[in-house]
């Protein structure tokens, strides 16, 4: 038996830092899902899968009138591309997201995304609409799940953090 006092701290340390990485791996997991299934969950409204009195566009014909509002400074010509453009890439972001597919540049992507919609937003609407939607907070959240991917990447590569 060892009685070393300090081979003690060590030995709960390991177990603080697996505990730690635990909550870490489900707090990783849970953004993920959170934002895939935030760009699932517009598809599913323009595509009239949502019903009720919370419904945003309601079909997709409600959706390119957003979209024209929320690109009010682009030429009238480019909003129906617009607007299938914003559903693929939302479809193909949410999918990845949530399974797990190429994370790093999957959640770049996303952020990039994000911060495109809350920039156009803040022009058309003001500031005010991409921060009370959390636009810009979500473009966060998928930059940090691209930086931890990054991070794990590299533990995995050479033992150590970058």
């Amino acid at each position: 038996m060892n009685n070393n006092p300090q081979s003690a701290p060590a030995h709960r340390s390991s177990r603080t830092t697996t505990h730690r990485f635990n909550w870490e791996k489900m707090a990783i997991l849970y953004a993920r899902a959170a934002l895939g299934i935030a760009f699932l969950s517009g598809i599913a409204d323009r595509f009239g899968l949502w019903q009720g009195r919370n419904v945003g566009y309601g079909n997709f014909d409600g959706f390119i009138r957003y979209t024209a509002k929320v690109n009010s400074f682009m030429p009238a010509s480019t909003i129906p591309f617009l607007a299938w453009a914003a559903t693929v890439a939302e479809f193909v972001l949410g999918v990845l997201l949530v399974v797990g597919v190429w994370p790093r540049w999957t959640a770049l992507a996303s952020a990039l995304l994000l911060v495109l919609f809350g920039v156009a937003m803040a022009i058309s609407f003001g500031l005010k609409s991409p921060l009370d939607y959390s636009v810009f907070s979500a473009s966060a959240a998928a930059i940090l799940l691209a930086l931890h991917q990054r991070r794990t990447e590299s533990v995995a590569t050479n033992g150590e953090t970058t």
